[in-house]
């Protein structure tokens, strides 16, 4: 009987890896083993000391992988499972093959950085110290990627064919119909991805890639995000009170830290201040994007404008590629980035990771929390555990580079950026299914957020919804 087993975003938010398994045995090991999604666990350390663990499904005999989008909780797993020994498919949409390919060795190459710097100043427990992958494991693993068209039909094997429709959550973000045939009969199993705002800019100002995933569906089985079950998006628009906070802040002679992915969030970011200076609204300082992808996410961005939102296209005809805009500034070397740090004027500083777990950002947060000019300005959510989570919630002081920084700086915290739907507007897309599915699955979401989702989807659908399990497995 075919089942699915949740590896990972089964209790917490990251680190996507459904495993689906079509044997007829009890042991898994005759069916054909297809994982949806591969990424890093991020967050409370008993998720991220997963990351370094082997598959509970021995990487050798998955025999492929379906990606539903970019973002490093859902991909950035993926050297690491062919380093331990997967050399089936990887199928992905165009822009997110062209991401992966951008986003998975930077991965790599942060961490090899991370390594070198803690070996050099002596701060892990291990010695020495290593990364998770390498940049050059990470090129390796992008030969086994293949582009699939939305709206396609594949099939991966003789019970197994999938089809990708568009989730709206970032470029090239889709959700997956996996179709499933069993005893001479077939079923529908939906897995979401992470499912973008339901609305246009009226309510998720900014928003880049087109607003409201694919409706209409009838699937048999559901496996979804929770992401924000339980919370709702502030409405308003956000850009008066982030003008006041950069207004403020440069007022005082300080600087604007925004940890910020580097995939749609920075995009998004970089239009809106663009927007504002040229309105007048908050004054022309230097904005620089430290990132080693920074060049190439934008230019990967460019290139898939058959996804941009009406706005993003005439922000675009109006103002031209951000890579050329004065007083803007991609930094890509160590030694452009080590400059930034060297500036005592006001600025505004971009970079990745977006939760502060590792990267660049942790260079610039250390110099910049201790001083109450500056401000650390917040625009995704933070995962329990992660150091963005810690400074968000008010600590006074965090550990950076073993190292313990205190916290002075000024934080904010502007919810409207999300590109998760929240409650309301999952509830909205759930209701233009044209059936009731026999099973709904909730992933990807904190305890307290996929049980509120779950008790709403309940109230509102009557549906038969569970939260998954880590390592828990689900018949189809």
């Amino acid at each position: 009987m075919t089942y699915i087993q949740f590896l990972g975003a089964a209790g917490v938010v990251t680190g996507s890896k459904h495993l689906v398994n079509t044997a007829a045995d009890e042991s898994g090991t005759r069916g054909f083993q297809l994982l949806i999604d591969c990424g890093l666990f991020q967050g409370q350390k008993e998720w991220r000391e997963r990351n370094w663990r082997d598959t509970p499904i021995p990487a050798r005999e998955i025999d492929a992988v379906v990606l539903t989008h970019a973002h490093l909780d859902h991909t950035g797993w993926i050297p690491r499972l062919v380093k331990e020994g997967f050399t089936g498919p990887i199928y992905a949409t165009s822009a997110t093959v062209d991401l992966c390919g951008v986003i998975l060795p930077d991965s790599g190459h942060l961490q090899e950085e991370d390594a070198a710097f803690h070996n050099k100043i002596k701060s892990s427990k291990h010695d020495p110290a290593l990364p998770l992958y390498t940049m050059q494991e990470a090129l390796d693993s992008l030969k086994l990627f293949k582009a699939v068209d939305f709206e396609k039909q594949t099939d991966v094997s003789p019970e197994l064919s999938f089809r990708y429709v568009r989730a709206a959550h970032i470029l090239g973000s889709s959700m997956v119909e996996l179709t499933v045939k069993q005893n001479g009969s077939s079923k529908l199993v939906l897995f979401s991805g992470d499912i973008g705002r339901v609305r246009d800019t009226e309510v998720a100002p900014g928003k880049v890639v087109r607003s409201g995933p694919y409706e209409g569906e009838s699937a048999d089985i559901v496996v979804m995000e929770s992401t924000y079950g339980n919370r709702e998006h502030p409405k308003n628009d956000p850009r008066p009170e982030m003008a006041k906070l950069i207004r403020d802040t440069v007022g005082r002679g300080g600087s604007v830290v925004v940890p910020a992915f580097a995939v749609e969030r920075t995009q998004k970011l970089v239009f809106m201040v663009k927007q504002m200076m040229e309105n007048n609204e908050i004054p022309k300082v230097p904005v620089h994007c430290d990132s080693p992808m920074a060049i190439k996410a934008v230019e990967i961005f460019l290139k898939h404008e058959e996804e941009f939102t009406d706005e993003t296209k005439r922000l675009i005809d109006q103002y031209g590629s951000p890579l050329t805009w004065p007083g803007f500034y991609f930094d890509t070397t160590q030694q452009e980035s080590k400059k930034i740090n060297n500036s005592n004027y006001p600025q505004i500083i971009i970079s990745s990771s977006g939760m502060a777990t590792g990267g660049r950002i942790q260079h610039h947060l250390a110099q910049r929390l201790p001083d109450p000019k500056n401000l650390v300005l917040f625009i995704g959510f933070q995962a329990p555990g992660t150091r963005g989570r810690q400074i968000k919630d008010g600590e006074k002081e965090v550990k950076i580079f073993g190292q313990i920084v205190p916290v002075r700086a000024q934080v904010a915290t502007l919810e409207q950026f999300s590109d998760h739907a929240d409650t309301s507007e999952l509830l909205e897309w759930l209701h233009t299914f044209k059936k009731a599915p026999s099973q709904t699955w909730l992933v990807h979401g904190e305890p307290d957020a996929a049980q509120k989702l779950r008790d709403a989807m309940i109230k509102a659908l009557h549906w038969n919804v569970n939260v998954a399990q880590w390592m828990q497995k689900a018949p189809v």
